[in-house]
């Protein structure tokens, strides 16, 4: 018998379902913001693995409190009351917009967007959801029924769970129209990410949120891929001037670890009984504490302050060689090409920096940890002005 050497893509083809599109570099290790590959190549990622890894990789303040929690408790389910959880807690609604006072903690954005619309369901009594044309909200049943083409791509279920309709995006006449007293809710991303980080109109939105009061319908903001500092703010709503039913979050906010958590008002609240939601992973300590601990530092090292600083040199300055026009809010940006983003994606790849991709083939994201720094920028200007 003969011993072969897998590499990692061999590795997972023997039993993984090969369902993800795969970048054709192997990480071995991370610090900081870049990532060291198994040929020796070190990467500036711009990426952040979908948005999650807020303060980079092997964050001293992380691998500290993950070290003290998982050698204290590493886990208990939610028929316990943790003093970590009960923290975690009280740190969102302190950082939430106003009157989301109640959080219920789950494992990830998907998982907080169906249980978002389950309380919608609940309260109101009603039917149907609207969700935005080129939104994406997640692949499980509910979360994906209202993903903009979900169903003609990959839903796959028989059937929705509920009656869901697209508003055109920016048509505040269509939002006006379609919202009415069968409506139990409107599920919106300020900023759609995987759509290439296009921002939605303020009128547009504020057309939503006035109509919905009006209606009765709850208003769900989506801020899975923009909360937790990502748009300069802890959340983008900050930035719209909204008062949202309910608010969902997770990617960065574990900075890497699974979690999410729905925020909402204690009206909604007072209408969930025990038993009505649950789950058995979400609000775990070790989760919890990473929670905690990612607030702590965006917190004490300012680095909302440093969103916006970095942002807003990352749109003066990176409109250069094939970059047109950049959208987007703080480190949740689409770079606009006019050679396509594929090419680019690849030119600056062996360069030795990630970017991402969107569903506009003309557009590619960056979404770097929060404590990324001007050296970085510079050397993205650098890379594009070769191009």
């Amino acid at each position: 018998m003969t011993n072969k050497t897998y590499s990692a893509l061999e590795a997972e083809q023997q039993h993984l379902l090969q369902v993800y599109g795969q970048f054709n570099f192997e990480p071995v290790s991370a610090s900081g913001v870049h990532i060291t590959c198994r040929d020796g190549s070190k990467l500036l990622d711009l990426y952040g693995g979908h948005a999650v890894a807020s303060l980079g990789y092997a964050h001293p303040d992380m691998i500290q409190a993950l070290t003290k929690q998982a050698e204290q408790l590493f886990f208990q389910s939610n028929a316990v009351a943790l003093e970590v959880r009960a923290k975690a807690a009280n740190k969102l609604v302190a950082v939430a917009p106003e009157k989301l006072n109640q959080v219920f903690l789950t494992n990830s954005g998907a998982e907080a967007n169906e249980n978002a619309l389950r309380i919608a369901f609940k309260k109101t009594g009603r039917n149907k959801v609207l969700a935005i044309e080129h939104g994406f909200h997640g692949r499980t049943a509910a979360a994906g029924a209202c993903t903009w083409g979900a169903k003609d791509k990959w839903y796959a279920f028989p059937r929705t769970p509920f009656e869901v309709n697209f508003i055109p995006r920016d048509n505040a006449a269509a939002a006006t129209d379609m919202i009415d007293s069968d409506t139990a809710a409107v599920i919106i991303e300020l900023v759609q990410g995987v759509a290439g980080a296009y921002d939605l109109s303020p009128q547009f939105v504020a057309t939503i949120a006035a109509t919905c009061k009006q209606q009765g319908a709850l208003l769900i903001i989506d801020e899975v891929q923009t909360g937790i500092g990502r748009s300069g703010q802890y959340f983008n709503t900050e930035l719209y001037g909204l008062e949202p039913d309910l608010l969902t979050t997770a990617k960065a906010l574990g900075g890497g670890f699974p979690c999410g958590a729905v925020l909402l008002t204690d009206e909604l609240a007072a209408c969930i009984s025990n038993g009505d939601l649950g789950t058995t992973f979400g609000g775990g300590p070790m989760a919890c504490t990473l929670i905690n601990t990612v607030l702590d530092v965006i917190d004490r090292d300012d680095l909302l302050g440093n969103v916006q600083k970095l942002s807003t040199r990352i749109k003066n300055e990176c409109v250069v060689g094939p970059v047109t026009k950049i959208t987007g809010t703080g480190f949740l940006l689409g770079l606009h090409c006019n050679k396509g983003a594929k090419p680019i994606r690849e030119a600056l790849l062996k360069k030795g920096i990630l970017t991402g991709s969107s569903s506009n083939p003309n557009i590619f994201r960056l979404l770097p940890p929060l404590t990324l720094a001007d050296e970085h920028v510079d050397e993205l200007v650098s890379a594009l002005k070769t191009l």
